[in-house]
Order: structure tokens, then sequence, then C-alpha cells
């Protein structure tokens, strides 16, 4: 086993304190899951412990990762960021590593795509943002890097989201851009 591979991987007592901590969000967020059920979110969870170290990665970094939907077609359950600002362990970066090479000074210390890859996440699409919202008031007071699409990032830029005035905005900002509000919310399968 190489070093990488060992760091990722949950102690027994870890895995323990984080699935006693999900399931008493799943529990306390049930508008998030209608009709799905721990027990089976559970058993799907030890069924692929790989996957509860990236959702420590979101626990620790302030996502509040929460299940959000079930794919009928793969079985996967499907968790976002849940927090209700963007987490504060992810902000300050700028979207990518070309956007990170690009500044000449004042470099953030890493990247939202870079971060969410380490961590074994997603960015979350500008689809699955808007469907968080319908979840619950999110990022009334920071914002969101989401997944850009190629022909905006070949022109330099990204796109962020917010929740103000109780509408979704979806706005644009150059890719080496980093703000102490911004951070970037993530997705995983299991």
């Amino acid at each position: 086993m190489k070093d990488g591979e060992r760091k990722k991987k949950l102690s027994p007592k870890q895995c323990e304190e984080l699935l006693r901590v999900l399931k008493a969000r799943f529990e306390k967020n049930m508008n998030r899951h209608k009709g799905l059920e721990w027990t089976k979110v559970k058993a799907k969870l030890e069924a692929h412990t790989e996957k509860l170290w990236s959702l420590n990665e979101m626990e620790t970094t302030g996502g509040e990762p929460d299940v959000v939907g079930h794919d009928k077609k793969t079985g996967d359950y499907i968790f976002f960021d849940c927090s209700a600002e963007s987490p504060k362990g992810r902000r300050s970066v700028c979207y990518d590593r070309a956007a990170l090479e690009s500044r000449k000074e004042h470099k953030p210390k890493n990247s939202a795509a870079e971060m969410a890859s380490a961590m074994g996440i997603d960015l979350l699409t500008e689809e699955q943002y808007r469907a968080l919202q319908k979840l619950g008031d999110f990022d009334t007071k920071t914002s969101s890097w989401v997944n850009t699409p190629s022909n905006i990032r070949k022109l330099g830029g990204a796109i962020f989201c917010d929740r103000r005035y109780d509408t979704v905005f979806v706005y644009h900002n150059g890719a080496e851009s980093y703000y102490t509000a911004r951070a970037f919310g993530g997705s995983l399968r299991v």
C-alpha cells in the first residue's frame, strides 16, 4: 500500500464517529431525502468505506455533507455539502490550477478544482447547486464556485453562484479571482 493510499483510510473509530454525525444530520434534515432510509444509506457506506474518507474530508472542511438523492439506476446515494454558507475550510481559493499559475502575485494557497479532486469529490454543477437551493437557503452571505463549462473556462472565466433576495444568482469572474467569502460545494456518489 502506498503512503497516499494509507492516508485515505479512516480508522474504525473515525468511521464510527463520522457515521454517527451523518446519521444525526440525516435524521435532522429528512426534507432533503424524503423516502430514504438511514439503514440502507449506512449499509452502502459500510460496503464502500473508501468513500467515508471523502465524506470525512467534506465534514472536516466545514461542508456538512448530507444525502440529497438516490439514483435508482445505479443504486448510488448522492451527497452534497449542505453547510448554510460556503465551507470555511475551503475559502479563498481560485477556480483551478491554470488560474492559480496565472496569478503573478498574491496567489491563493489552492484552487477549488484541485481541492475537490484531492478530496475525491466533484464540484457542484450549476444544476446541482440549484437543486440544493430547493432544499433550503444556502450561501446567503457567501458564494461558491461551480463546475464551469469548458467554453467559458477556455476564455479565462469561471462561474459561481449564491443566494440573495430569495433568488439563486449565477455570476462570472476571472478564474484566478479569489475571495474570503467564496469556496465551493461538492458532491459525492456512494
